[in-house]
């Protein structure tokens, strides 16, 4: 059954796209100096010499002191320059890049790695190396035990670059033989992986938002793009089937047909507009204006983000993990997604989630509101459009 079959209200049409929803310490090298003691004549005449130079405005530094010298300035970036830098070292480092992150209040990115060598390639780069324990391949073998030996209804994970681990959690559903072995598992991890609880219950978010409508149940519109120069609209897989017809008011004429639904492991859907609706590329802010948005980009852990969608409107927040997955139960895993600590409540299910002028994600589902807060889990924008071969527009 659609999972938006469970929900039923009405909404208000939609002409245009309108949202729902330290350092760490390396190695060190000791030089290894023999000393031999030198006679007082040879040692008088020597200090002589060394005054004499140092008269003369010769001044002297160890071998070791000149190769520690060469200092490099972090660069202040934006969230998207970092981005690209993310991206860009990542290639150039392989095996030896352990995750980065956006330091929100320095402007600085942060990039995990494994050695000295590679510390000082990202500080050359402009940006801030640190040091860490686990390497990538460690923190994806942790995420295979987890998936072999703990894939639980309302559990998730993903790899936290801050704390160079792999953070798990676990909803309220999550008790008894289950909570004892996802607890087993995770200790058995060690110093790669961390438990935490959620005060809520991951699902996905249907029903409200500023409204698509499909038979018994809504969602909402993520952003409009197109596709072979024609109009469609982005949403989440999980709010319908392929060859279902979508209105923007209960029951009214369809404006357009879903061409492709991918739910689970992925959580997106593309429809295309069959009325002659107007569909601008932007997101509703809820105080008289809206956000346009003219591109697509990757999220970075630490990036500020904003949500849109009539249940709750504008909500905003920060990416706090990448490539997560979420068991929202019954089967449905999904794969991939952005981690953040907007909030959201049913009704967002499908809408945007943004930076300024650019689409981020596609709201997927979490866990809490926002009332108490929660985790909310997106649908990265960049992998629907390269699934669907479209752009924003």
């Amino acid at each position: 059954m659609c999972a938006t079959d469970r929900y039923r209200n009405s909404g208000r049409p939609i002409l245009r796209v309108r949202a729902p929803h330290l350092s760490g310490r390396g190695p060190h090298r000791r030089s290894m100096l023999k000393h031999r003691r030198m006679p007082k004549r040879k040692a008088a005449m020597a200090g002589g010499a060394i005054v004499a130079l140092i008269a003369a405005g010769v001044t002297f530094q160890s071998a070791n002191a000149s190769d520690n010298t060469e200092q490099f300035t972090v660069k202040p970036l934006s969230v998207v320059a970092a981005g690209n830098l993310a991206s860009t070292l990542s290639a150039d480092l392989g095996a030896d890049e352990a995750g980065a992150y956006y330091d929100t209040e320095t402007k600085a990115l942060v990039v995990n790695v494994v050695d000295d060598t590679a510390a000082q390639i990202v500080r050359k780069a402009g940006g801030k190396a640190r040091v860490v324990e686990n390497t990538l391949a460690e923190l994806k073998t942790a995420r295979t035990t987890l998936t072999d030996k703990a894939t639980i209804p309302g559990t998730s994970w993903a790899v936290d670059p801050v704390t160079n681990k792999v953070v798990v959690t676990a909803d309220r559903t999550v008790k008894g033989a289950n909570w004892t072995q996802l607890t087993q598992v995770v200790k058995g991890l060690g110093g790669k992986a961390e438990l935490k609880k959620s005060a809520g219950e991951f699902k996905p978010f249907v029903s409200g938002g500023d409204a698509i409508h499909s038979g018994g149940g809504r969602c909402s519109l993520g952003f409009n793009v197109v596709k072979g120069g024609e109009p469609h609209f982005i949403t989440a897989g999980h709010c319908g089937e392929t060859g279902s017809e979508w209105s923007d008011s209960a029951g009214g004429a369809a404006i357009g047909s879903m061409v492709d639904s991918q739910f689970p492991d992925n959580d997106f859907a593309l429809v295309k507009y069959s009325g002659d609706a107007e569909h601008p590329s932007e997101v509703n802010l809820y105080n008289g204006s809206a956000q346009a948005i003219t591109k697509a980009g990757e999220a970075t852990v630490g990036m500020k983000v904003q949500r849109s969608g009539s249940t709750t409107q504008v909500h905003d927040g920060e990416v706090t993990g990448l490539d997560a997955t979420v068991n929202y139960g019954n089967g449905d895993i999904v794969n991939g997604l952005i981690q953040t600590t907007v909030c959201a409540e049913p009704g967002d299910s499908g809408g945007s989630l943004f930076a300024g002028d650019t689409a981020i994600g596609l709201t997927s589902g979490g866990s809490g509101d926002c009332t108490s807060g929660g985790e909310t889990f997106f649908q990265p924008v960049t992998e629907a459009l390269s699934t669907f071969g479209a752009e924003i527009g």
